[in-house]
């Protein structure tokens, strides 16, 4: 009975189904691709502007300079290892920026894990529909034998289609998670590099300005 049953939806839907879930969720695969592209743009640009604006006070002895840069730049995380780098020990301020940097990495790769995962599982889904167009195939020529091999081989080209989708919205959805991928690890980089500099900076001039701070 259940197997009957089924059976029923099988035909009764077919691979058509299938194709209109891969195209709904390639639709959501281009605003993910598209939303990602321009943040990952905006925080270049932001990264960049910080880098700019940094690297000629780095050198300097001014701390108070140095506060003013980074509060202007408005980066949280880049507050964040300044003010731990003249209130805490070294070694309490580099965990603190390594803890800051996992979240950074986390916030990064929102998203990312929906285009993994369409990217991988795409084929399988129109693979998927492509069953059921052939069983579907075939059930209508036991139904009606007059059609002949004509009419099966109709509905598995039919049914090929949804494997075609398939690899048609995963492989824009792979490049797509490889490319934000490298973004990631190029803009953590870029951000473990510049925040390290400013705790060296930082604790340099701190003998001066924020010694005091730290042992009191």
């Amino acid at each position: 009975m259940l197997t009957d049953r089924l059976m029923h939806l099988t035909i009764a839907g077919g691979s058509e189904w299938v194709m209109v879930l891969l195209l709904a969720l390639s639709v959501i695969s281009i605003s993910v691709v598209v939303e990602r592209g321009l943040f990952f743009r905006r925080r270049r640009r932001q990264l960049d502007r910080v880098d700019r604006a940094l690297l000629p006070l780095l050198s300097g002895a001014d701390s108070g300079a140095l506060r003013r840069a980074v509060a202007e730049l408005e980066d949280p995380l880049l507050q964040a290892a300044l003010d731990s780098a003249w209130t805490r020990e070294p070694a309490a301020a580099e965990k603190i920026v390594a803890s800051l940097l996992s979240r950074e990495r986390l916030y990064l790769e929102r998203r990312l894990t929906f285009l993994g995962t369409l990217g991988n599982n795409a084929p399988f889904i129109g693979l998927f529909g492509t069953v059921l167009g052939i069983i579907r195939a075939f059930n209508d020529l036991a139904v009606n034998t007059r059609a002949g091999s004509s009419a099966v081989m109709a509905g598995i080209s039919e049914a090929l289609v949804a494997t075609a989708i398939g690899l048609f919205v995963a492989i824009p959805a792979v490049i797509a998670f490889n490319y934000f991928q490298r973004q990631v690890d190029r803009l953590l980089s870029t951000t473990e590099a510049l925040s390290q500099a400013l705790l060296a900076s930082a604790q340099e001039v701190g003998a001066g300005g924020g010694a005091s701070t730290r042992t009191s």
